[in-house]
């Protein structure tokens, strides 16, 4: 049997054109830590060009804009959305996030389900200043299916949304989830100790498949297969929806089993008492600010997670998995440093912006290309009105790829959806 085709739904991304751009007087936080005051951005040819303080030279030709008492920060990143295949509005007939048929079904991809028109994600761009998400499947099951990545833009197609050359993710889920899906169907899973099994038995077919596969013997092509082999390759990146410290740990020990990575925890509410484990394994914590407690296995959130992380080492990112939270990402970080500095946790502020552009982009395998405001990446961008950590700020300007897709100062640079084209609330950014 050939060898099947890896990408047989491809990216037809093209980035909207832009203008040269020079962004000077303002606050930037470039998302790898730093802090320049008076700082000079430049971006021309859909990259970011240079980034100084007020002595680097602005070039002719390029569109000035005055930053005096703003911010500039890399595009914002959400590592854990449902926009497109949890859209809003949020009725049944566009409920396409889990296929809660069976406990694993690594074989859906989630591109197979994002509605394009999703306003949300014209929400996400102005109000949060998103240029970049992961749409991943629910978490119904124990191995959810692949996630995709996408660059936060207007598109007709999902294609035509594709992050380039973004990895996939595999979304997988332990806890109470699964075992309450399936158990409440009486099959297995209906335990922890179920999942782990279902989980194992399937790990095992997927190492006897790459076997098969390396050594030329597949006879057919089994697509849940194919996802589990992408992953035990290195190629896939394990999302794992997981709260509790001592079933991450499992999670890590299950991952030594059969020879994978896991990329990042999500909704590790527990994270910041395995701290030390994370660090050493080089896994990234994608949290919340503050929520916990509406679950038994959330019950030991705590508003210092990420300050606790933070002080670990270890690698920290700031979720939504909410189509209203993706709009105030910056807002949630600050929420978890203010926790961290009531505790004597003092966390800089270009640190913590790091929790929502680098970060994110370290765990998703496309840190090299965006996440910061690194000569060379791309000129994702976003201009605050105030210090993105105030809980006042807003975007005034976002720029994806170097083009200007969102201008809070020009009523004709407010993406609005196919969708809501002619209805109530069209174009409406509050």
């Amino acid at each position: 049997m050939s060898a099947p085709d890896d990408n047989p739904y491809p990216s037809t991304y093209r980035p909207y054109p832009g203008r040269p751009v020079a962004i000077v007087g303002a606050t930037v936080f470039d998302g790898t830590g730093a802090e320049i005051d008076n700082g000079t951005v430049l971006v021309s040819g859909g990259k970011v060009e240079a980034v100084g303080d007020a002595s680097l030279t602005v070039p002719e030709g390029y569109d000035r804009i005055d930053g005096r008492g703003k911010y500039v920060t890399p595009g914002v990143i959400d590592i854990h959305s449902h926009l497109g295949v949890y859209p809003s509005p949020g009725v049944r007939a566009l409920s396409d996030g889990n296929e809660a048929t069976s406990p694993t079904t690594p074989e859906v991809w989630a591109e197979h389900s994002v509605w394009p028109q999703d306003p949300g994600f014209t929400r996400a761009l102005v109000n949060g200043g998103v240029t970049s998400l992961q749409i991943l499947p629910g978490s119904a099951n124990l191995m959810g299916g692949r996630s995709v990545v996408l660059k936060n833009v207007p598109g007709r197609t999902v294609q035509s949304m594709k992050f380039p050359g973004a990895p996939y993710g595999l979304k997988m889920a332990c806890g109470e989830n699964p075992k309450r899906v399936y158990g409440s169907k009486g099959r297995m899973p209906s335990t922890r100790m179920g999942n782990f099994a279902v989980d194992r038995e399937t790990w095992i077919k997927a190492v006897e498949y790459k076997k098969k596969r390396d050594a030329g013997k597949l006879e057919k092509r089994d697509l849940a297969m194919e996802t589990l082999v992408g992953v035990l390759d290195g190629k896939i990146l394990v999302h794992n929806h997981c709260y509790r410290a001592d079933e991450m740990a499992q999670v890590i020990d299950m991952s030594k089993e059969f020879g994978y990575h896991v990329a990042a925890f999500h909704h590790a509410v527990e994270a910041y008492k395995i701290g030390d484990l994370l660090k050493q394994k080089d896994i990234c914590s994608a949290i919340w600010a503050d929520w916990w407690g509406f679950k038994m296995e959330a019950y030991d959130g705590i508003p210092e997670n990420a300050a606790l992380l933070q002080d670990a080492g270890a690698c920290v990112i700031i979720h939504s998995d909410d189509e209203y939270g993706i709009q105030r990402l910056n807002q949630e970080a600050a929420k978890a440093q203010g926790a961290g500095r009531r505790m004597g946790i003092s966390i800089p502020d270009g640190q913590v912006v790091r929790w929502f552009t680098l970060n994110p982009a370290h765990a998703m395998g496309i840190d090299k290309v965006t996440g910061s405001l690194t000569p060379g990446k791309m000129g994702d961008v976003v201009l605050w009105n105030g210090n993105p950590l105030s809980v006042y700020s807003r975007p005034e300007k976002v720029w994806i790829d170097g083009a200007m897709l969102y201008d809070a100062d020009n009523p004709k640079m407010r993406p609005v959806s196919d969708f809501e084209l002619g209805q109530p609330g069209e174009g409406d950014v509050k």
